[in-house]
């Protein structure tokens, strides 16, 4: 029943960290909360992203930074889409995943499995 639940709505631990990670960003002092926003904005938007590491480790230095008084540009750098690209690498994306999916129904189905 749970795989059921977790294939219509998805996985509740996944919603729940999402959740308290959600939360660490609004608690960050301003400069850095609203990075954070707009570097969302911009995973969600071009990187097609599945997993949300990314995004703590994001949280992650974004609270360093505010700790110890650096500016958001200090830890990104002026380019601050390639310092994105940079931390998202690696990560498989929803058209990786598809594009997995589908080789390997036609390899499944091509040799005869039923499956």
């Amino acid at each position: 029943m749970s795989k059921i639940i977790d294939t219509i709505i998805g996985s509740l631990e996944e919603k729940k960290a999402y959740k308290q990670n959600e939360a660490r960003a609004k608690a960050l002092p301003p400069e850095y909360a609203t990075a954070y926003k707009e570097i969302q904005k911009y995973i969600f938007s071009s990187t097609g992203l599945l997993s949300m590491e990314p995004l703590v480790a994001l949280v992650d230095l974004l609270e360093d930074a505010a700790a110890n008084d650096k500016r958001v540009l200090e830890i990104t750098g002026p380019d601050v889409a390639a310092f994105v690209d940079e931390l998202v690498k690696g990560e498989e994306s929803y058209q990786e995943h598809q594009r997995k999916k589908l080789n390997e129904n036609i390899a499944r189905k091509l040799s005869g499995d039923k499956r």
